[in-house]
């Protein structure tokens, strides 16, 4: 750990560069500035130097898996499926306002304060599969943009080249404020789809009665569109996000004094996620209605094509140079999440405040797992889908864990002191986590099983409901929440986590214990399992 830190107050800050003033893309906050934000301008000044980590993080989900999953909905189904990003709104909220309060109240970053908390394994586990899964995530970013560039008749390998560069160029300055400005232009690059929305202009009354009505489309095969379902649960809501937002963060010095400003940064970029999945369901559906195409989705190329076809070809543009923006800002962010976690774990120095050759594991870790998903895009043969495939399934299979972990380092109040969790922020979470073990189960299972029948989903449901209310329940007795007054009010303005090593040891009850137990069985099992499936399928397609 490193020491001798810019400050009389004792924390657990791990680099140093993580401390001093806050040099956002839109202003600065100076680290003195403790006085109060008195009228209207002050607090939009102070709203605009803190915005960035939930509108990158956000809008970076609506990556290229994103945007092949939404479309997939609806060229296939229509907007009967909208009703599912609705639902996922304060899901999406949740799990981010945790991460947001755990990193402006610990200095310390996700994968760090599992290893200090739960022990080597999990952290070990928690920095290893976020490495596996990501690495395969930015794969998916660089076929984005790949069939991009294939759209826009622009040269396929000098094209993913250039935008590897790009991506590691935009990190690679040494300054924060620089890679936020360009992450920030691409975040308002997403506007994109709106234009396309327009020419389409389907149905204003239908998509309104999908968004609020919950309904499977009239003739689907329950196995098929449950999996889609659930595609938009893991692309929606993805085990990367946690961690990179908790460290983004770090990185910009935002701490509890300025919470409420990013909470406000992150319902923007979910307002901001939510348009453009809407538009792509809504836009995908109203296109194909009626033609040959509906119901056979291939990619997002394909969709780009179909746009040009029947829209015009200036939609088509809009929609390939959206996926091209959403694929470089997705990669972005999926490097920047596992070069944080692994030098958060290592106390190597892992900030974009440090010039490369001030920070080289980091920038090495960034920038290798660019170089190495735009090497596996461009070598011939290499089986892309099967990559896209995995990266879904292997999300499902490892978002429950992430979740759970969320939970309880958000109810230990070594960590989070007057910041723990209240007793109906356990109930909703305990529920999330109930269902997401129920979809994850019903991935994990259909991999392994194809041909699974309609009646053996329907019982997973059952049994998964009794789950999730059992689960919801126990979370509820967790913790009480402490009533507000004055008193805990001053101290949450002041408390910051001190020193990992000044931490007590975790209160693991046996429960606790037991379940951690079965996690794991189940994690090893299922994402074991999930990959000698990938490999069989490999093998076969030679």
């Amino acid at each position: 750990m490193l020491s001798n830190l810019d400050t009389p107050v004792r924390h657990a800050v791990l680099d140093e560069a993580h401390i001093g003033d806050i040099k956002g893309a839109l202003g600065t906050i100076k680290k003195n500035d403790t006085g109060p934000r008195n009228g209207w301008r002050a607090r939009l000044m102070t709203l605009l130097a803190i915005l960035g980590p939930g509108l990158i993080v956000m809008v970076g989900d609506n990556d290229a898996g994103a945007f092949g999953t939404y479309t997939q909905a609806g060229q296939n189904y229509g907007t009967s499926l909208l009703w599912t990003l609705i639902l996922l709104i304060p899901v999406l909220y949740v799990n981010q306002e945790m991460v947001l309060r755990l990193g402006s109240v610990t200095g310390v970053g996700h994968a760090r304060l599992i290893l200090e908390r739960f022990g080597k394994f999990w952290g070990a586990f928690s920095v290893v599969d976020l490495f596996l899964l990501n690495a395969l995530t930015i794969v998916t970013e660089f076929i984005g943009i790949s069939l991009a560039l294939e759209y826009l008749g622009l040269p396929r390998g000098v094209g993913v080249i250039a935008a590897a560069a790009v991506i590691i160029a935009a990190a690679g300055t040494g300054n924060f404020r620089r890679f936020e400005r360009f992450s920030l232009f691409l975040v308002f690059g997403s506007l994109l789809l709106v234009p396309v929305l327009v020419w389409v202009h389907p149905p204003v009354s239908q998509i309104a009665h999908d968004l609020v009505v919950p309904q499977f489309p009239e003739g689907g095969k329950l196995s098929e569109v449950m999996l889609l379902i659930i595609a938009i649960v893991g692309t929606t809501v993805a085990p990367w996000q946690l961690f990179f937002q908790q460290s983004y963060v770090i990185d910009k010095r935002i701490t509890t004094r300025f919470l409420s400003y990013g909470r406000i940064d992150l319902v923007l970029g979910i307002v901001l996620v939510v348009i453009g999945a809407v538009a792509m369901m809504a836009f995908t559906a109203a296109t194909f209605a009626g033609r040959p195409e509906f119901g056979n989705f291939q990619d997002a190329g394909a969709v780009a094509a179909g746009l040009g076809a029947y829209v015009g070809k200036t939609a088509g543009v809009f929609f390939a140079l959206a996926l091209l923006d959403a694929s470089v800002i997705g990669a972005m962010a999926v490097s920047l999440s596992t070069a944080y976690a692994i030098g958060d774990v290592l106390s190597l120095r892992h900030s974009l405040h440090r010039k490369p050759q001030d920070a080289k594991g980091f920038y090495a870790v960034y920038g290798g797992l660019v170089t190495l998903a735009a090497a596996l895009v461009l070598t011939p043969g290499m089986p892309l889908g099967l990559l896209t495939n995995a990266v879904q399934t292997l999300a499902g299979v490892l978002l429950p864990s992430a979740t759970v972990f969320l939970l309880l380092l958000c109810n230990d109040k070594a960590v989070l002191g007057p910041w723990i969790n209240g007793r109906w922020m356990n109930l909703f979470t305990g529920a999330v986590v109930g269902v997401l073990v129920m979809l994850s189960i019903i991935l994990t299972a259909s991999v392994l099983y194809p041909n699974m029948s309609e009646s053996t989903i329907l019982a997973i449901l059952g049994i998964g409901g009794v789950f999730t209310l059992a689960v919801a329940v126990a979370f509820l007795f967790i913790h009480r929440e402490e009533p507000a007054n004055a008193k805990n009010e001053m101290v949450r303005a002041t408390y910051r986590m001190p020193p990992l090593d000044e931490l007590p040891s975790a209160r693991m009850t046996p429960m606790t214990r037991l379940w951690m137990l079965v996690l794991r069985g189940y994690l090893i099992l299922a994402g074991g399992l999930v990959l000698v499936r990938i490999v069989q399928l490999s093998l076969v397609g030679r």
